[in-house]
């Protein structure tokens, strides 16, 4: 996703959590809010009547049902596995020509410097998830993260790279300049395209639509599942309406379809999933229901606002 300037709530202290699954840690670093659009906006095919419908669960974690906008919590992931510490995104970054501002780096994430990142997993090349890959340095742009070796997709270099690029929303030069041409300059790049075996534990597969290359990437230690799936699923009525991409996808049909093959799997296995932008609970268990899915549970990160994590009721 590639934000919109909206409603904005900025963070002056980190919010974070962690669960353990298996031997995986996992931590929430939360950047900041932002309300954008309203439900018909960011998502073109959504029924309103669906958000009315399930109002009591989805306000106000997941809307602002009295502005009527939707709510997208920016926000990082950090991992710990087989002793390598793992970034997942790092959300939108400093203020620079033609490039969305967002929150500052927290010096310390969840206790943890930046030289003391090994991997950086940029989910895809949006500028609210690749922001933080470069810091200002004596008038340059260099990889904040010094020891890290950052994981691009193949196919989402090529479709977003500046000789290749045809300027829209989500597609700017600026952001590929000021984010990722430091760090394939600095040798820290690590490129991948089908699939990629970080470690016993942890896989990343292409799921394309929102961007061609979009990475999910899924857990599996000691029994414990989960699948983080960056912008595969925006908010939790794409549970009950599967098949509405967002405003933000560049192929919105084939982003239906990596949606639903990735809730599937994860309804299937019990996996939780993780999305890149959720409030509230901030991840979820999901169980097929007919051709949509259901709450099963919520994962237990907390939220500032107060979730009503009732089951959604079918239209």
């Amino acid at each position: 996703m590639c934000l919109l300037s909206g409603r904005r709530e900025r963070r002056h202290h980190q919010h974070m959590d962690t669960i353990e699954l298996g031997e995986v840690s996992v931590t929430r670093i939360q950047h900041f809010d932002s309300w954008p659009l309203a439900p018909t906006n960011f998502f073109p095919e959504t029924d309103q009547a669906v958000w009315t419908a399930n109002r009591p669960w989805l306000a106000p974690a997941h809307w602002d049902a009295d502005a009527n906008r939707v709510r997208i919590a920016v926000q990082s992931w950090l991992l710990r596995s087989g002793g390598q510490t793992i970034l997942i995104d790092t959300g939108l970054g400093a203020a620079r020509p033609d490039v969305p501002a967002g929150a500052a780096l927290p010096e310390t994430l969840a206790g943890v410097a930046p030289a003391d990142i090994d991997l950086v997993i940029c989910t895809h090349l949006h500028a609210d998830h690749v922001g933080w890959n470069t810091s200002l340095d004596n008038g340059d742009w260099v990889p904040s993260f010094p020891n890290a070796r950052y994981l691009f997709s193949r196919p989402d270099l090529d479709f977003f790279h500046p000789d290749k690029l045809i300027e829209g929303p989500g597609r700017s030069a600026a952001v590929f300049r000021a984010s990722v041409e430091p760090v394939l300059r600095s040798g820290q790049a690590l490129i991948w395209d089908g699939s990629y075996v970080i470690d016993e534990r942890l896989r990343l597969d292409l799921a394309p639509g929102h961007t061609p290359g979009l990475g999910v990437l899924t857990l599996d230690a000691g029994g414990d599942l989960a699948v983080f799936v960056g912008d595969v699923v925006h908010g939790p009525t794409q549970f009950l309406e599967p098949e509405v991409s967002s405003c933000f996808c560049h192929d919105p049909r084939a982003a239906a379809r990596s949606r639903r093959k990735v809730l599937e799997w994860a309804a299937d296995h019990r996996a939780l999933v993780v999305p890149a932008h959720f409030g509230g609970a901030r991840a979820v268990e999901v169980s097929r229901d007919g051709s949509r899915f259901a709450v099963r549970r919520w994962a237990g990160f907390s939220d500032d606002l107060i979730e009503n994590a009732s089951r959604p009721r079918a239209r």
